[in-house]
């Protein structure tokens, strides 16, 4: 079991309501690893989120460090829970991490079917940052 999905699973069951869960997910766009003013430009823009989002990816010892930010608060909530789960992983891992935190909280089926097309379009950036740095690796 993956202990950080676990931890935000375990968060998000306190609130009945989606909209104290959107509210707890607006507060955690506050912990976003804040994205260096030079990676808020077209190059880091996720294609086919509604909303503007730029994430950004560094490898250090072996392991990947995003940072990501957003002109929505709560994508910027929605990313900041991604990066929390794939942060410090290899890229192996990143690759073979099963998300099932996005089911289990009840995100997917409350989320517009635009904001569901950004969610899915920022996993696919992150792993796709993860096959870059797998492949550079050998």
């Amino acid at each position: 079991m993956d202990k950080i999905q676990d931890e935000i699973i375990e968060e998000f069951s306190v609130f009945d309501d989606w909209l104290d869960k959107y509210d707890y997910l607006i507060s955690l766009s506050d912990s976003l690893p804040a994205i260096a003013p030079e990676h808020r430009t077209e190059k880091y823009l996720i294609e086919g989120c509604q909303s503007r989002v730029w994430v950004d990816a560094r490898m250090e010892e072996g392991k990947i460090f995003y940072s990501a930010d957003s002109d929505a608060i709560i994508t910027k909530g929605i990313i900041a829970l991604l990066i929390r789960v794939l942060n410090g992983r290899t890229p192996q891992e990143v690759l073979d991490t099963d998300l099932y935190f996005i089911d289990a909280i009840g995100l997917s089926a409350n989320l517009s079917p635009t904001r569901a097309n950004g969610l899915a379009a920022m996993v696919k950036q992150m792993r796709l940052y993860a096959l870059a740095f797998a492949s550079k690796k050998e």
